[in-house]
């Protein structure tokens, strides 16, 4: 199959949208990268301070290659903050290190849509990886069955992908309220923490957009939306 101009036409919406939510992230985390925060504490300290508030004093924090690489490991409970985050004493690093304490908060409070995510990651990643190869031949083949099981593995990156958007969200609602209760930043520097955040979840959004507008152009070209074309 070759180029198709209308996947180009379906995924444009997205793809201006994630470029303009990658610009969001860049400026917004430069800002306050150099925004020191009154409580002179580093991402690691302000981490380590938060996940004892709540209890969770197991939940490991350690420092791990690479920028903007943070992320929380339900699975060995640990909280890995990029060295830019955990070194830094900045208001961007504390609320990206509060982000993922408050992920680290989901966990042991059983969120349910973070559970959902988690459960949902090898079928998410083997659908995504298969899609489209059986799609094309399924296509190619005229085998309406193929076509049909690759729209299937695909749905499941896509609800992979919406089901990310609630937990993203409510990590970043967590961490705003964690770091006011724990006082690691002061009332005037919360709306920048939240700057922070908010821009961060701009790129979750984004790749929702990006999965749902492919997984339409499949069921466009698959005849299941709208007229099957004659191309």
């Amino acid at each position: 199959m070759f180029f198709d101009p209308m996947y180009l036409l379906f995924l444009l919406p997205a793809l201006i949208l994630a470029g303009w939510a990658q610009i969001k992230v860049q400026t917004t985390y430069s800002k306050y990268s150099r925004v020191r925060a009154q409580s002179g504490l580093t991402g690691a300290q302000a981490a380590r301070e938060i996940l004892d508030d709540q209890g969770l004093h197991d939940v490991a924090v350690q420092e791990v290659p690479g920028s903007l690489t943070d992320h929380y490991d339900p699975r060995t409970r640990t909280l890995s903050l990029s060295s830019d985050v955990y070194n830094s004493r900045s208001v961007a690093a504390l609320g990206i290190a509060a982000h993922e304490a408050g992920h680290a908060v989901q966990h042991a409070k059983r969120y349910a849509p973070l559970a959902l995510r988690s459960a949902l990651v090898p079928a998410a990643s083997l659908g995504s990886n298969l899609a489209w190869g059986l799609f094309i031949l399924g296509m190619f083949l005229q085998m309406a069955a193929m076509v049909y099981v690759a729209i299937a593995c695909f749905a499941l990156a896509v609800l992979f992908s919406l089901v990310t958007l609630p937990v993203e969200f409510n990590a970043s609602r967590r961490a705003l309220a964690m770091l006011k209760e724990s006082g690691v930043i002061y009332t005037y520097e919360v709306p920048q923490a939240k700057a922070v955040l908010n821009a961060a979840a701009l790129t979750y959004v984004a790749a929702a957009l990006m999965a749902i507008m492919q997984l339409l152009y499949f069921l466009f070209r698959s005849g299941l939306l709208g007229r099957r074309s004659d191309d």
